[in-house]
């Protein structure tokens, strides 16, 4: 029996690549939403544009929505453009789908862990710690969040909180690809910003089964984190990444690239994942980074 139609917004950047591809293995139809140059599978739509998206989600007829189109790179020199698309996107699809009373089974919306900010005397964040944004990206996705719930009554949504994750083909330009690129062309320094700093890492094929499980799920009207629940130091990733390459890299703090506001601990507690859909990760960080070092 043929699943139900899934449109898959971000489906063309590196999380939606997985989370369609850990779809199709499970029989769903997916219908990508894309900026520009549509593939045969997919249609253009601007997010920000209201009518534009209207017209869109009547012709595809979506039974559910993954909503994962955003402006995710912290050091994203358009602060405005992070308002405009988290916040004014997520909520044009929801007043299109109320609007056109499309009949969904779910809608989950991706938000980000970095609205949890520099929490005090908190190792593990559930999803009951009190947000505190230090930069656009995270206050953007935490105002995306205080208008998706509105809409928590009149439709089917999930609100997910992701920390970060990793995986082969995320751009250089997030940290540790940056990283493993420089050993994959065996570079003998680094210039890096602040390494005082640990995070709760996952595997980007972990994240994409985690989004499946959720909208398998029964769960509505959720926040939840999606995290593996283990934290690493960022000296920690660079020791393992060195040691699966076989040298040694030596690291330069550059002042250009240290943040102000930085988080300084960001680790998850992935309880409430487990307990919504039984889903638990399958790839330790170890295997994550041995697949990305071996990627071609």
């Amino acid at each position: 029996m043929k699943k139900e139609k899934v449109l898959l917004t971000g489906v063309d950047g590196f999380t939606g690549k997985y989370v369609k591809k850990a779809l199709l293995e499970k029989g769903y139809e997916v219908i990508g939403l894309v900026h520009n140059n549509p593939s045969i599978d997919e249609v253009r739509c601007d997010i920000t544009d209201k009518e534009a998206l209207q017209r869109c989600l009547k012709q595809v007829k979506p039974s559910a929505i993954i909503h994962l189109a955003a402006l995710s790179f912290v050091g994203h020199s358009d602060e405005k453009a992070f308002y405009d698309v988290n916040v004014f996107g997520a909520t044009n699809i929801l007043e299109a789908v109320h609007s056109l009373e499309l009949d969904l089974n779910k809608i989950i919306v991706a938000s980000s862990a970095n609205i949890y900010g520099n929490p005090e005397n908190v190792t593990r964040i559930d999803e009951r710690v009190q947000p505190s944004p230090v930069n656009h990206y995270a206050m953007s996705k935490l105002a995306m969040e205080f208008m998706v719930k509105n809409w928590f009554e009149k439709l089917p949504i999930i609100i997910t909180r992701p920390f970060n994750y990793t995986g082969s083909g995320q751009d250089n330009k997030f940290l540790i690809p940056k990283i493993v690129s420089h050993f994959k062309e065996n570079k003998k320094t680094i210039e890096l910003g602040n390494i005082d700093v640990s995070r709760d890492f996952s595997d980007v094929r972990d994240i994409a089964n985690a989004y499946v499980a959720l909208l398998e799920s029964d769960a509505n009207s959720e926040i939840v984190n999606l995290c593996s629940g283990s934290v690493y130091s960022l000296k920690e990733m660079i020791s393992n990444i060195g040691k699966l390459a076989g040298y040694e890299i030596k690291i330069k703090v550059n002042p250009a690239f240290v943040r102000n506001n930085e988080i300084k601990v960001l680790g998850g507690d992935n309880t409430k994942l487990t307990k919504l859909t039984g889903f638990r990760p399958s790839y330790s960080i170890e295997q994550t980074l041995k697949d990305m070092l071996n990627a071609n």
